[in-house]
């Protein structure tokens, strides 16, 4: 996305409408400490001029209309995701970033398989407060566009970037709703944008100081801070051995790193007894490949090979703040896939908590190996619906790149479900098939009663979930593969790069839809 900054020359331009600018009054940036964020519409067919929004329109008639005026002469009309900056406009607002977001028509897209108008709002607000931030003014005040949760979506994503282990920081900026109105809104959407920022700074952490019993104690603290209904319980291995995770262990015993099996329980509804859905999350916090081991380019990207852990996780922690009156059980095997003496071999057989038995002829496809286990064990707590998420496959990746997450389901109702929250978050899910052809390639097995491999190099997304398949009995489960969707280069403007966090907002956006549906 470009971002246009308009500062008016040396101020010949201010002055002829009778601002005095920063020149003029002789103030620094340093002296600019807030920062206004604003939307335009563009010209529409009935329109003379491209049209702000109320909160736009109410701050020109603020300046006796100098913003439209300045807007006129700056250049063309902005485009959709375009800003432009003005400065000494407001004595409150020192910088004044306007955005441009597309036609005010904008609607759910069959196509796109989205809302158009929400996703240009989450993109210009990011694009806003991000020129905010490049001027260094520590808190910016943003216009609802219309949609104040996308607007507060935009912002708090947008601003986003791990530092944590850098001593030069960006400056913090804080995000506030301009205007009085819509705060319900946009609180939901801050806290939308917090549980995938969340996911983020998980996955983006090296995989040194994530290891598993980190991840762990930091879902715990945010758990518990959000709510006094959950329960956390960190297993250890004696406990993982105790449940014959023999699948998981095997690809735990490669790493000096302890493993740990996570679970955590929100309990939000008024009926303790009631079934509870159940998240399952890949948590491979490095992922070497092990004996089959990866080649070394871009392999420090798996320290994010959590990221199933990672967006389970996030999204009952924001169901949690959200208060939802439903019943949710998180499951997380955390563990390295390490090359050792110790280590999986191609051609070893492992036991599952069913008692299949699983032939590994490639250790580098461990996380169905952990996941086979975690979904056994899910089944034990009867529950409503299973889903999974997982970076599981680079023919994921192949297939849908990071424009979708592939999902696997034996349910069509799970799937509308799931398709109807990711068409309102932006955050996309495609349908992938679960057949019976895929099934035959990872039964076919010469030493055990499934392959961790399917049969044929091609289609090993799809072979991946009909692997899964056999450790589910359950007739409302689905698997979702978010390796495409795992980074962001610069596909997602809302996003700066790095790990995406994705598809955690459509996780949240689908549990907050189950609990009205069920209430």
């Amino acid at each position: 996305m470009g971002v246009e900054v308009s500062v008016m020359g040396v101020g010949v331009a201010l002055r002829r409408l009778g601002v005095r600018g920063l020149w003029d009054r002789g103030l620094s940036t340093a002296d600019m400490t807030k920062g206004l964020v604003l939307g335009i519409y563009a010209k529409d067919k009935d329109d003379d001029l491209p049209q702000f929004t109320s909160a736009g329109e109410s701050f020109n008639k603020l300046v006796s209309g100098k913003l439209r005026e300045m807007l006129n002469i700056s250049g063309p009309p902005l485009k959709a995701g375009k800003t432009r900056t003005f400065y000494g406009l407001h004595q409150d607002f020192p910088s004044v970033v306007v955005v441009g977001l597309g036609k005010r028509s904008a609607g759910v897209d069959d196509q796109e398989n989205w809302h158009e108008g929400k996703e240009n709002i989450r993109a210009a607000v990011a694009a806003g407060c991000r020129q905010v931030q490049d001027l260094e003014l520590p808190s910016v005040e943003v216009d609802p566009c219309g949609d104040a949760q996308a607007a507060a979506e935009g912002a708090v994503l947008g601003l986003y970037e791990y530092d944590d282990l850098k001593q030069k920081k960006k400056v913090a900026v804080s995000a506030k709703l301009h205007g009085s109105g819509d705060l319900e809104a946009w609180e939901k959407g801050v806290l939308f944008a917090s549980g995938q920022n969340l996911a983020r700074h998980l996955m983006e952490s090296p995989a040194n100081e994530m290891t598993p019993t980190r991840f762990a104690e930091i879902i715990e603290k945010n758990l518990k801070s959000a709510s006094s209904k959950t329960k956390v319980h960190i297993r250890p291995k004696s406990w993982i051995e105790e449940q014959e995770m023999g699948s998981f262990l095997s690809v735990a015993k490669g790493s000096e790193e302890p493993p740990v099996f996570l679970e955590i329980h929100y309990m939000g509804s008024p009926n303790a007894t009631e079934a509870p859905l159940v998240f399952v999350g890949k948590g491979i916090t490095f992922d070497s490949g092990g004996i089959s081991i990866k080649a070394s380019a871009n392999m420090d990207l798996m320290r994010a090979d959590m990221g199933g852990a990672a967006t389970i996780c996030s999204a009952i922690v924001s169901a949690a703040k959200l208060n939802l009156p439903i019943n949710i059980i998180g499951l997380a095997p955390l563990c390295e896939n390490m090359p050792s003496g110790k280590a999986n071999k191609p051609g070893d057989v492992v036991r599952a908590r069913n008692g299949k038995t699983i032939q590994v002829d490639n250790t580098d496809a461990e996380g169905r190996l952990i996941l086979a286990d975690a979904l056994c064990y899910a089944h034990t707590f009867n529950p409503k619906v299973i889903i999974n998420a997982a970076t599981l496959t680079g023919a994921m990746d192949v297939a849908l790149g990071s424009g979708a997450t592939g999902v696997f389901t034996n349910s069509s109702w799970l799937w509308n479900k799931l398709f109807e929250a990711s068409v309102e978050t932006g955050d996309r899910v495609w349908r992938m098939p679960l057949f019976e052809h895929y099934t035959r390639q990872v039964i076919d097995c010469q030493l055990a009663d499934v392959n961790n491999l399917g049969k044929y190099r091609s289609a090993g997304a799809c072979t991946a979930a009909a692997f899964l398949r056999e450790f589910v009995t359950h007739t409302k489960w689905a698997h979702l593969d978010i390796a495409g969707v795992m980074t962001n280069k610069d596909e997602i403007p809302y996003l700066r790069k790095g790990m995406s966090g994705r598809p955690t907002r459509t996780l949240i956006e689908f549990l907050l839809r189950f609990s009205k549906d069920s209430s």
